[in-house]
């Protein structure tokens, strides 16, 4: 994470400019014929001021606000506009201005932005103290990993009108990020309407910030909520929003990427869930964040580095990343492979003693560490010997955190261990642990898989301890043992010399899923389809 210091003047204002193109395809859908008064809470270049003037629309307009934080862009909005009585450019911060308006009980037909992206970190004490205030005042939870942009949001929605719109570029992670809970929740039940707009190539590739257009309406029928999914900002020729029906809203705060489905789907993603002959992956053991040595580089180390300085009884076999797990199995082979192909496979465990008692090559590789500032980092610094890395057990299984075509869950043949490149699992008493691996390789429980985790702007699919807790298994209790160690032979032997991994769902989805559970043939093909056009979406923006 970079310091104040260390960061460029455009980041810290959160500054990124909306396209024209972009701007006037939302002035298009959101501007009809009874707007009033206009609302521009962060202005900066005027770019949808631009739109309303070159679409012939500002003159229309009783008023138009537009709030403007930087003196040097709200001075050329001003000379843009300085013929214009009805528009107003105030050069001020929008939370004060946010303040004032609620105050006055001003409210607006139409609040059209790009709010700036300003981490907390980066927000003056008064502009956190505000932020916390508005979203406290509205039931939501404020905390250190709230961007600004999510106060911009609940202000604007505070001040619409009656039956007012408000169209804003904001990021994607509103979809599916954790710290976006309570806002998701504050939207269904403030707007009658939610349309969300997602493209495929980035609208900003100079941030790789994946971005959606959100399009709220106030009213007093609930219609629901959409998602219209595009390649790239020439979709708008052709978008017609009278075709895209509305699914009815949850007012909950699950994660909006689920409305990538159909209500159909949606149904049966929750038929599933209540049916008893599925059970969750946290419902047999538990998960847990892989061990976070605050510095992989200088705690797992290749056989060469082990040999010099005399590790080999402080070390434990390492699972590094997805490249070291060849097949649903972790074994002493596949560990001794990874060893030769000089992967850093051991991982450091150095006992909790006296440093004195240090063989001299270990207290030499923890001096080199030093001269190298490897103790320096957060993680190792807090630390009361930074060189001993804490909460390092062996796990039954391991699950892949980050991902491309799929995660892997693999068992743990060869007391391996971790980093939190992937999570850990401990199986419950009387758990077999080759049942529930053999549990996961299907189709339902891939469709959750997607559903369940999130996709960043370069097609990474990311799964947290909690989120993998909630993939939804077949209960496989009863399965006979010979069956089940045939099946998994034949998975593993898939997965490390084929990885065409729907040969694998194929083999589980009918002898495992239709013939053994008795589970509906069209529910694995529909899990099929929706786990495929998840991961296709999310594979598409890589």
């Amino acid at each position: 994470m970079k310091l104040k210091k260390d960061s460029s003047e455009q980041k810290l204002r959160g500054a990124y400019y909306t396209p024209l193109q972009l701007a006037n395809a939302m002035v298009n859908l959101c501007a009809s014929e009874n707007i009033h008064t206009v609302l521009e809470p962060s202005c900066g270049d005027g770019v949808f001021l631009d739109s309303l003037r070159q679409l012939n629309l500002i003159e229309q307009i009783e008023t138009v606000d537009a709030v403007e934080i930087e003196p040097d862009e709200a001075e050329k909005v001003l000379r843009n506009y300085c013929n214009y009585q009805n528009v107003h450019v105030l050069n001020e911060d929008f939370f004060e201005f946010y303040s004032r308006m609620v105050s006055a009980q001003t409210q607006y037909d139409l609040i059209l932005g790009n709010p700036p992206y300003i981490r907390y970190q980066y927000l003056t004490e008064t502009q956190r103290e505000l932020q916390s205030n508005i979203l406290t005042s509205h039931g939501m939870r404020a905390n250190k990993l709230i961007n600004a942009w999510v106060a911009f949001l609940v202000a604007c929605v505070q001040l619409l009108s009656e039956n007012g719109r408000i169209a804003f570029v904001i990021p994607a992670e509103i979809l599916q990020v954790a710290y976006a809970e309570d806002l998701r929740l504050f939207l269904s039940e403030n707007l009658a309407k939610i349309t969300l707009i997602t493209f495929e190539q980035l609208v900003f590739p100079d941030i790789e910030q994946e971005v959606v257009v959100f399009i709220g309406e106030k009213g007093s029928i609930e219609k629901g909520i959409r998602i219209i999914e595009m390649s790239d900002l020439s979709g708008f020729e052709k978008l017609d929003l009278q075709q895209n029906g509305f699914q009815k809203m949850q007012h909950v705060k699950e994660k909006w990427t689920r409305y990538f489905t159909t209500a159909e789907e949606i149904e049966l993603i929750r038929a599933i869930r209540t049916d008893n002959r599925f059970a969750k992956f946290a419902d047999y053991g538990l998960i847990n964040v892989g061990i976070t040595t605050g510095n992989n580089g200088f705690f797992s180390v290749t056989e060469k580095i082990c040999e010099e300085y005399g590790l080999e009884d402080v070390t434990l076999p390492l699972i590094g990343r997805s490249s070291h797990a060849h097949g649903i199995f972790f074994t002493d082979e596949d560990w001794e492979k990874n060893k030769k192909s000089g992967k850093r496979a051991r991982l450091i465990n150095f006992p909790d003693a006296p440093i004195e008692d240090y063989p001299a090559q270990h207290k030499a590789y923890i001096a080199l560490g030093e001269a190298g500032g490897e103790n320096k980092g957060y993680k190792c610094s807090i630390r009361e010997h930074w060189y001993i890395v804490p909460s390092v057990w062996v796990p039954d299984a391991f699950f892949l955190r980050r991902n491309n075509l799929y995660p892997k869950f693999v068992l743990n043949r060869c007391n391996a261990v971790s980093t939190d490149t992937m999570h850990r699992m401990k199986f419950n008493p009387n758990v077999k642990p080759e049942n529930v691996l053999l549990s996961y390789y299907n189709s339902i429980s891939f469709a959750f898989t997607e559903i369940c985790g999130r996709s960043y702007g370069g097609g990474v699919l990311e799964i947290l301890p909690g989120e993998m807790g909630n993939i939804m298994l077949p209960k496989l209790d009863d399965i006979d043992e010979k069956i089940c160690m045939s099946l998994l032979k034949r998975i593993d032997k898939i997965v490390r010399e084929d990885d065409d991994i729907e040969k694998a769902l194929d083999i589980v989805d009918k002898e495992v899923l239709v013939n053994f559970l008795g589970i509906d043939e069209e529910w694995c093909k529909d899990c099929r389809l929706i786990w495929k056009k998840m991961q296709r979406r999310r594979l598409g923006r890589g």
